[in-house]
């Protein structure tokens, strides 16, 4: 299938390849070698998450013509025009704000099947919770004008009737009076027939009773809160970004907007360096006495994180030099205290196996 798309009636001026999971660095790379056999003269760019977190090792390895450091957005066009000698408009990518400015919309359209869209309406996160490389892949937090992201969904679900939009924001609640609260209302007044999913999980701190009648009346059907865990001690070490309280009266809002107990998927984090079975243990009977669903998420070690320096002492793996140790598949900081053999134990008990 892919020999297939890269079979073009003529010679592009560039390639561009990006990259997601620091992990999942073997594809790309077999892409780059795929793309440069059949266009030998072509530059090939290579971008993205993994490209960025592992700068220095895609350097090395990739193959790749040019690795960008996707954080240098204003550089993008330039470099652009560089490698191919083609004029283009550097002003709008002089301010970084402004490429979620830009309603040029993803090329999903070039799917042969259409299932469901990706959209991001902000970009970056306020937080600076431990785990997470958000404020490292993006400094700053902006967010798109919420009437362009209604346009954007507009033109999705009528153009091509596409029927899922899941959102990729970091923070999408962030701010509800000024961006989610009018953006969704826009969106019931529009009568637009949707469902939408949150797979990268809400802020739970945001989860008022105006916010979560909107989630339920505006068609959200994947509700996933971010609680991580509920050792108090560690909510404080990993960020602060919720307490139990708040997320209590989030469930309560919830519900009290119509959404049941097994509609509500809570995040909850295993696998943490140092962390012990019996703190994930009381995080599930805490989610489920508040009467939602909980949901394990394995960690993964990601470069440029304060927790990823603990994670390099704890971890059996070498985490620095090999980015497919950060596979959260194989619980990279699993020690005595949390094994293989517990996780699994307690993914089978949710499941209800005996």
């Amino acid at each position: 299938m892919l020999l297939k798309k890269l079979s073009l009636p003529e010679e592009p001026n560039l390639i561009c390849v990006s990259s997601g999971m620091t992990y999942w660095y073997p594809g790309v790379f077999k892409v780059i070698e795929i793309t440069k056999k059949l266009f030998k003269n072509v530059p090939v760019i290579l971008g993205g998450i993994y490209a960025t977190l592992c700068y220095e090792h895609a350097k090395k390895h990739s193959g790749a013509d040019v690795v960008f450091d996707g954080r240098r957005e204003a550089e993008a066009l330039r470099l652009v025009c560089d490698l191919t000698g083609l004029e283009g408009n550097l002003t709008e990518f002089r301010n970084p704000h402004s490429a979620m400015r830009n309603e040029t919309y993803p090329a999903f359209d070039l799917y042969s099947k259409l299932d469901y869209v990706c959209i991001s309406t902000s970009k970056g996160c306020p937080f600076k919770c431990t785990y997470c490389a958000s404020p490292f892949l993006t400094k700053d937090f902006f967010k798109r004008d919420f009437s362009h992201v209604v346009e954007e969904i507009e033109y999705w679900t009528t153009d091509f009737h596409t029927s899922n939009i899941a959102f990729y924001d970091d923070a999408l609640l962030i701010d509800p009076l000024e961006h989610f609260i009018p953006m969704m209302k826009e969106v019931i007044k529009r009568r637009i027939r949707c469902n939408f999913h949150t797979p990268n999980a809400l802020h739970i701190r945001e989860v008022g009773e105006e916010v979560a009648g909107l989630l339920f009346h505006g068609g959200f059907k994947t509700i996933r809160l971010g609680l991580e865990t509920s050792n108090e001690a560690s909510q404080i070490e990993t960020g602060g970004k919720v307490d139990n309280q708040v997320f209590k009266q989030a469930i309560r809002h919830l519900k009290r907007a119509g959404y049941s107990g097994e509609e509500i998927g809570v995040y909850i984090m295993v696998g943490m360096p140092g962390q012990r079975v019996g703190e994930v243990e009381e995080s599930i009977a805490f989610v489920k006495e508040a009467g939602a669903k909980p949901t394990l998420v394995e960690y993964s070690p990601i470069p440029h994180t304060s927790l990823f320096e603990k994670a390099k002492k704890i971890s059996r793996f070498d985490l620095e030099n090999e980015p497919l140790y950060h596979n959260n598949s194989i619980l990279p900081c699993q020690w005595e205290g949390f094994t293989m053999t517990d996780h699994k134990r307690l993914k089978e008990d949710l499941r209800g196996r005996k």
